[in-house]
């Protein structure tokens, strides 16, 4: 059976599909502990940010919101869709509009870092309680040596 896979975009100051989004990351924050921001904070993010969403026949299975300077705020795909290749199509459409793409990550998120260390993240520093809850982070950059295009081609070449 073939899937509809659809992709849409929230420009800046819309807010189309916040409420999908946040209910998506709110499924993953319950599920695996992470992406522990409150409601106001991702609110006011999300309508600051550029976000891109893949829907698969109508339903969110995941999204990525970044600032204009390519931080990424955001960014989830849901556990029904992981290994699908949604994560690296949300970064490479982030990484075509931005000289550079940087985000943190929660330093005990292995499932996180290893995702952005396969499609080429490097680890620029750990930032020590970095999260409300005390936990630490580590900064994370695309782009450092290479343009994000030539490090994209290569992952997808692989």
């Amino acid at each position: 059976m073939s899937a509809t896979v659809e992709t849409r975009r929230d420009p800046r100051g819309d807010a189309t599909h916040e409420s999908e989004a946040w209910q998506l990351k709110e499924r993953i924050r319950r599920t695996e502990g992470v992406l522990k921001q409150r409601r106001s904070f991702f609110r006011d993010a999300y309508r600051r940010a550029d976000c891109r969403l893949i829907f698969v026949d109508g339903e969110l299975a995941g999204f990525v919101s970044a600032r204009r300077d390519g931080y990424i705020l955001f960014l989830a795909v849901s556990p029904d869709h992981r290994g699908e290749g949604f994560g690296e199509r949300l970064v490479a459409a982030v990484a075509a509009d931005h000289d550079s793409v940087t985000c943190h990550a929660r330093a005990t998120n292995e499932d996180a870092l290893s995702f952005y260390r396969h499609i080429g993240f490097e680890v620029v520093r750990r930032i020590e309680s970095y999260y409300e809850d005390g936990g630490d982070a580590y900064y994370l950059k695309l782009g450092e040596e290479r343009t994000i295009s030539e490090k994209l081609s290569e992952f997808v070449r692989r």
